[in-house]
Formats: C-alpha cells, structure tokens, sequence
C-alpha cells in the first residue's frame, strides 16, 4: 500500500505492508494524484510523522522492514540508537561497527536507507561536522537536523 504526506520537507511518499513500513520516499513535487490511505500502518505513520514535524515526537513506535543486504541492515540499525538532537560521523559508526576503515561503505549504506526519517540518516555527519550527503538533499538534511535542535546555525 502507498500513500502520501505533505510534510514540511516536501510531499513524501509512503509504502507499507499490513505490518511494518517499508519505504519512504522524498517527492521533488506534488504527487499527480495522492490517494486516500487506507493502510493501518500507513495511517499510524502519517500520524507520527505529523507529531515528529509538530516538536510532539521524538521516538517512532512503528515496525520497519528495509530491504537491504546484512551489511545495509546492520548499519541502519546502528542508526536507529542514535538519540534525537544528536549527531555522529560517519568514522563513529564505522568504529561502532568494528571496522573504522568501513567509512565509505557506511556511507554508501546511508545513502541508500530507504526509510528516511525514521532510521535517522540525517542525524549523521562529516568528521568535522559538516553537513555532507543526503539522499534527499542537504537543505532537508540542515531543516531535520535544526528541527531536532542538532544544528544550531
């Protein structure tokens, strides 16, 4: 099931199975025609998502199923335990995962989670703190990092 939400960050589109979210994906425009959701899941998220851009949400309570290889998977989960408001880099995850050589592949990793927001991909950056990289652009990446309170300029 697909549907759609108008976030602050531009329209969203939504994809779930009866019992996890699957898919999250940024829209560089307004959907042709969004349908009306009928999706337990995707009404939930829609409603978290809602209280997340409200400052209402920090945490999200919905089953995530990404597809992806045992390296991808195992990086977005390292992703998930990192708090709202804070930040890492991509050598910390690295390290984290016990190899601090693995830098470019945990980035290529973030790169290609397929549920932003939720596994919070923005929430990592350069060595230096710099804003660098972000599947759906560095303006959101600055917008959801700023809106957690991570990123004060």
């Amino acid at each position: 099931m697909t549907g759609y939400y108008e976030s602050p960050i531009g329209w969203l589109e939504l994809t779930a199975s009866q019992e996890a979210v699957r898919k999250i994906c940024f829209l560089d425009s307004v959907p042709a025609s969004p349908r009306e959701t009928t999706n337990g899941i995707i009404e939930q998220l829609v409603q978290e998502l809602s209280e997340y851009f409200d400052g209402k949400r920090t945490e999200f309570s919905l089953c995530l199923q990404p597809e992806g290889t045992p390296f991808q998977k195992k990086v977005w989960k390292m992703l998930k335990s990192i708090p709202y408001g804070q930040t890492v880099s991509y050598g910390q995850v690295a390290e984290y995962l016990g190899n601090s050589q693995k830098m470019r592949a945990v980035g290529r990793a973030n790169g290609q989670n397929p549920i932003p927001i939720l596994i919070p991909c923005h929430r990592v950056v350069g060595a230096e703190g710099h804003l660098v990289g972000y599947g759906g652009g560095i303006i959101r990446k600055r917008f959801l990092l700023r809106h957690e309170g991570a990123l004060l300029l």
